[in-house]
């Protein structure tokens, strides 16, 4: 008899617990979100900036992550590299997006060479290089440089720009490329210049060269002593080009 009272007792409780959520009301729909504002365009300094300011999916990896082996040397003020000789690494940020790709792309192929250089190149995907080199043009986003030089080369100099027509290519100021796939090379290292410069007149050499028929036929005119000297005068022009420093080296 206690044990069918209990029982009773058990159901009376479930159906009455049943009765009561059945009348609690549904909550209420969550609001409409408004909706999100159009995406920055793949590739761009913008969407580069946004990537970098949002955190990564599990398994995704952050454009830092990405660039963590250039920010090794290109994100130190300063920085030397040893091969083929001692000169300061390029300045990368605020650089075209294209020509990053495409001097990575080249490294990668073995058109530039450099044992370092193509070891990375040959890590990354074509998204990673899409990604990297946007992120490092955003680097340089608002600043501009006036068209005219804020540096009159000497007449040396002056002779040596013509004969090339350097600024036919690399454009107003050495700093607007006609092309974004070309350098901008207004306020860039001299040493660095100097040394990319030799290498495009560099043949038969496995480990050092830069495979390009027009900078190739160009830079040939030209003795070593003249080469430095193009250098000496781009690299104190105004320029785009800067360092980002990481703050881990700063």
């Amino acid at each position: 008899m206690n044990k069918l009272l209990s029982t009773l007792f058990a159901l009376s409780v479930a159906c009455a617990t049943g009765l009561a959520q059945a009348q609690t009301p549904a909550a209420s729909a969550p609001a409409a979100q408004a909706p999100a504002a159009a995406a920055p365009a793949a590739g761009t300094p913008e969407a580069a900036a946004a990537s970098a300011k949002r955190p990564a999916p599990a398994g995704a990896k952050s454009i830092e992550a990405k660039a963590a082996m250039c920010i090794g040397c290109h994100g130190i003020v300063g920085y030397q590299a040893s091969f083929p000789e001692v000169y300061k690494v390029p300045k990368i940020s605020g650089q075209s997006a294209k020509y990053i790709a495409a001097a990575l792309n080249a490294y990668k192929t073995g058109d530039r060479k450099h044992p370092t250089m193509r070891g990375i190149a040959e890590s990354l995907t074509d998204q990673d290089i899409t990604d990297i080199a946007a992120w490092y043009e955003s680097h340089g986003a608002g600043k501009q440089v006036a068209d005219k030089p804020s540096k009159e080369p000497n007449a040396q100099v002056t002779a040596l720009l013509q004969k090339a027509a350097c600024a036919s290519c690399h454009g107003a100021n050495f700093a607007k490329p006609i092309d974004p796939s070309y350098p901008k090379i207004a306020g860039q290292h001299a040493d660095y210049l100097f040394v990319a410069l030799k290498a495009y007149k560099t043949e038969n050499n496995p480990a050092v060269g830069r495979n390009n028929g027009v900078m190739g036929a160009i830079a040939k005119q030209y003795s070593n002593a003249e080469l430095k000297a193009l250098a000496n005068y781009m690299a104190g022009l105004d320029s785009e080009l800067t360092i980002k420093p990481e703050p881990r080296f700063r």
